[in-house]
């Protein structure tokens, strides 16, 4: 079968800054795919990778695509390209062959009531009586927190605010994005680890400390996030929850096939995609609610901007990336 294969690029600014352990995030841009066959059949693709240092290698493997290729030829890019490439292209074949999208059984999944990203520091406060004013209550909420990004005394300050701020029926997930130290990782994971509204530690420590986080996971729940960017073979072996952010991590039918199968612990995250790539984290994140397992997924709801390019319909987000 003969593809042809058109390419666009995108950028767009976050409502505000995400300030993490590893830096600060203030945009997204990469390259909307549009994959179409000999018979009328689209299927749509995004590549954005998250680390500046992955921008060029996603740029010199999307250019040395054809323009008019194979299947044959877009499979075998997939074993052997960066995560957010294999992404693009598995997600576009993937609905080119009706894997997933409309011409599927189930059509578009839609995810169930996400996460809120509460902003790192002092702001995680203001944006706790936010969300109480807007929703009337905390009670049913899953709330993720940016740490490690002040000093230790400071946040376990603030934490001990969020804490009594909390209905018992609230959870939470503390995000460090690797910053801690074993010390610090073990004092919070000791102050939390009986605490019902903990769902867990998300990376607690850097990705080259694995003897580090998995004594931890001994102590209790430690989700693994860059660890599983960075050692894709992780996927198989770690036993606790895995935060997934498919935009990044390849050809999105593995996972797909995970889901359906029912494998526990993943919880699926965002890596702040347009339009394009939101609906497959969106039906990823709606086979994840009904496995063994369901938890609310990471959509970071209200760090988007709104319009054309973060629209269900890909032929807007393509003519709004122009």
């Amino acid at each position: 079968m003969t593809l042809r294969l058109q390419r666009r690029r995108f950028r767009f600014a976050l409502l505000q800054p995400l300030r993490t352990a590893s830096g600060e995030l203030r945009e997204r841009c990469g390259w909307l795919l549009r994959l179409d066959d000999e018979h009328g059949a689209v299927g749509w693709g995004e590549v954005a990778p998250l680390q500046p240092h992955q921008f060029t290698a996603c740029e010199h493997a999307l250019a040395a695509l054809p323009d008019v290729l194979s299947q044959a030829q877009l499979e075998s890019v997939l074993r052997e390209t960066p995560g957010p490439v294999g992404f693009g292209v598995g997600a576009a074949l993937a609905e080119l062959q009706g894997v997933v999208g409309v011409a599927s059984p189930q059509g578009w999944l839609k995810a169930p009531a996400p996460a809120l990203l509460l902003p790192a520091g002092e702001a995680m406060l203001l944006a706790l009586e936010a969300a109480a004013a807007s929703m009337g209550g905390l009670e049913r909420c899953t709330f993720k927190w940016k740490v490690a990004t002040l000093p230790d005394a400071l946040e376990r300050q603030l934490l001990e605010q969020l804490l009594q701020r909390l209905p018992p029926t609230a959870r939470l997930r503390l995000d460090a994005n690797g910053g801690w130290d074993r010390s610090t990782a073990e004092a919070w994971m000791q102050r939390l680890r009986d605490d019902p509204r903990l769902d867990w530690l998300e990376q607690p420590l850097p990705v080259e400390d694995q003897a580090g986080l998995d004594q931890l996971a001994a102590l209790g729940p430690v989700a693994l996030d860059e660890s599983l960017d960075q050692h894709p073979e992780l996927r198989r072996s770690w036993s606790g929850w895995q935060v997934r952010r498919p935009a990044l991590e390849g050809d999105p039918r593995m996972l797909l096939q995970e889901l359906q199968e029912g494998l526990p612990q993943r919880m699926l995250s965002t890596a702040f995609e347009t339009g394009i790539g939101r609906r497959w984290l969106e039906h990823l994140a709606g086979l994840q609610a009904q496995g063994p397992t369901p938890a609310a997924p990471g959509l970071a709801p209200g760090w988007t901007p709104t319009g054309p390019m973060f629209s269900n319909d890909p032929e807007q987000v393509w003519a709004a990336a122009a």
